[in-house]
C-alpha cells in the first residue's frame, strides 16, 4: 500500500505532536586526528590521488593492506568480496578488525578452515581477523570464521564480538544439478565471532535472532537490544530482546510497526523530518523453512522498508539506510529513537531523503563519525562515494573510489578515533585513513 492523503495527514499531525520527544542529532566527542577541524565541517575538494585508488580531501591519508589474494598469517589467501567490518581494541593499544567476506558456493574461492569448523563444508563465507598496530602497520590476519554464506555486514557488540550476518536463505531443498548455490544446510542467521579469537571458531547460528536475508546489526548498549535491518524490497526493521544482556542465543524477536498506518510501505511519499510513534509485533515463526519472517511481520500490521541494510548506534538513537528508498528510489537514511521502556514503542523519523543520485546514490553501510557526522558508503550504479551527512542533514563527499565503480564497505572507527577503516568490495583491499593533522 502506499500512503493515502488520509494516512499521510495523519502521521504529519501525529509528527507535529509527537515532537517533543524527537532528540537532536548530538555531536560526539571529537576525535584527536580532527582536532583542527570544526565539527559537522566539510573538508574541501577531493584530491586526485596519484596512486588512483582513493580520492581524499587535501588534509588526509592512507593506506592499503590486505588485499584479495595476499597470503595471510595462518597460510591461506586472503579471501575477496570485502564487505561490512568492525573494530576493536586488544589489551596492547592495536585495532583488532574483523571483517565480512560476501561468498556464495557458486564463487571460484573461498574462505578455507578445518572441516570441524565449518558450519557448511559447501559455503565460502565468512570473516577474516585482522591486527593493525596504533601506526597504522598491518600485523596479522587470519580466517576466523568459515563455512557460512554471502556475509554481507552485521556489527559489533560491547562486550567485544562482531555478528557477521548472512544475506541470504539458501536450503539444501532448493540444491538442483542446475543451481550453482548448493548448501548442505540451512542459512540465513547470525554468527558471532569473539574479536579475541585467533583462529577459526566453532560456527554457531543464531537461531533465535531470525532466519531471513540478514544485512546488518546495532545493539543499544544500555539496553542490549540488538537492531536488525533486512535487504530486501519489502523488508522489515526488527528487534531483538536477549533473553540475557549479552546472550544472544536465546530472547523475544520483533518487527516495527506505525501504529496509525498498519502494513505502512515507507519506500515513497513519506514524510520527512517528524517523529511518529511507533511499536513492536511479536514474531514466532522466527525459524521458518521457507523465507517468511518478513511475511508474518508484515502480516501482523508492520511497516515495510525498502532494502533495509547499514545500521549504527549513536548516543541513544540508531540510524540505518535503506538502499533503493525515495522518491527517486536513490536512498533513505532513517533514524529510530527507543522509548524510555521496551514497551513504550519509540519514534521513527525519514532522516535524509535526497532523492537526487548526485548527492547520495544507494547508502549502504553507515558509521557515526568521531565528529558528530554520519559517514555512508555508498553502493550506486556509477562513481563510487562516501558521503558524510551532517546534523542537519546536509550531504558532502568525503572519499571517492578512484580505481573502479565497486562499492565501499565496512566503515568503521579504530577505538581511540584516530583512524577510520574502510573496504573495497572488489578487488577487495582495506583503507586506514587518518589526518595530517594527528
Amino acid at each position: 500500500m502506499v500512503l493515502s492523503r488520509r494516512q499521510f495527514i495523519t502521521l504529519m499531525s501525529l509528527g507535529a505532536a509527537g515532537a517533543a520527544f524527537s532528540l537532536p542529532f548530538k555531536r560526539l566527542h571529537p576525535a584527536a586526528w580532527l582536532s583542527q577541524v570544526q565539527a559537522s565541517a566539510t573538508y574541501g575538494p577531493l584530491r586526485r590521488d596519484p596512486d588512483g585508488l582513493l580520492d581524499l580531501p587535501v588534509r588526509f591519508r592512507y593506506r592499503v593492506f590486505s588485499r584479495e589474494g595476499d597470503r595471510m598469517s595462518d597460510g591461506s589467501r586472503v579471501p575477496g568480496r570485502h564487505d561490512g567490518m568492525g573494530a576493536f581494541a586488544d589489551a596492547t593499544g592495536n585495532t583488532v578488525l574483523v571483517r565480512n567476506h560476501e561468498l556464495a558456493p557458486r564463487h571460484a574461492e573461498g574462505i578455507q578452515a578445518p572441516p570441524d569448523r565449518q558450519y557448511d563444508p559447501l559455503g565460502k563465507g565468512g570473516t577474516t581477523t585482522l591486527i593493525v598496530s596504533p601506526d597504522r602497520q598491518l600485523l596479522r590476519h587470519y580466517v576466523s570464521l568459515a563455512g557460512t554464506v554471502q556475509n554481507c555486514a552485521g556489527g559489533t557488540t560491547p562486550w567485544g564480538s562482531w555478528v557477521s550476518s548472512e544475506e541470504t536463505t539458501l536450503t539444501p531443498a532448493e540444491n538442483s544439478s542446475l543451481h550453482p548455490d548448493r548448501v548442505s544446510k540451512r542459512h540465513g542467521y547470525n554468527f558471532e565471532v569473539p574479536a579475541t579469537a585467533a583462529a577459526p571458531v566453532v560456527p554457531r547460528p543464531l537461531i533465535a535472532m531470525g532466519r531471513f536475508r540478514h544485512e546488518a546489526i546495532a545493539v543499544d548498549p544500555r539496553t542490549g537490544i540488538v537492531y536488525q535491518t533486512e535487504d530486501r524490497e519489502d523488508g522489515l526493521f526488527y528487534r531483538f530482546i536477549p533473553a540475557t544482556p549479552g546472550r544472544l542465543e536465546a530472547g523475544r524477536l520483533e518487527a516495527l510497526r506505525i501504529p496509525a498506518v498498519p502494513q505502512a510501505i515507507t519506500r515513497a511519499q513519506f514524510p520527512q523530518g517528524i517523529a511518529i510513534a511507533v511499536d513492536w509485533v511479536p514474531i514466532e515463526d522466527v525459524d521458518p523453512p521457507e523465507d517468511t519472517v518478513r511475511l508474518e511481520g508484515f502480516r501482523k500490521g508492520a511497516a515495510q522498508f525498502s532494502r533495509g541494510e547499514g545500521i549504527c548506534y549513536s548516543d541513544g538513537m540508531t540510524y540505518f539506510t535503506c538502499t533503493n528508498g525515495g522518491n527517486v528510489p536513490h536512498g533513505q537514511v532513517w533514524r529510530y529513537v527507543p522509548g524510555h521502556t521496551p514497551e513504550a514503542g519509540g519514534t521513527l523519523e525519514l532522516f535524509v531523503q535526497p532523492d537526487d543520485p548526485n548527492i547520495l546514490d544507494y547508502p549502504d553501510n553507515l558509521v557515526m563519525a568521531p565528529w558528530g557526522d554520519l559517514l555512508v558508503c555508498e553502493d550506486g550504479g556509477g562513481e563510487q562515494y562516501i558521503v558524510g551527512i551532517k546534523p542537519n542533514g546536509t550531504c558532502y563527499p568525503f572519499a571517492r573510489n578512484a580505481l573502479n565503480m565497486a562499492e565501499f564497505a565496512g566503515v568503521c572507527f579504530s577505538p581511540d578515533g584516530r583512524t577510520m577503516f574502510v573496504n573495497l568490495y572488489q578487488p577487495g583491499m582495506t583503507f586506514a585513513i587518518w589526518s595530517e593533522a594527528g
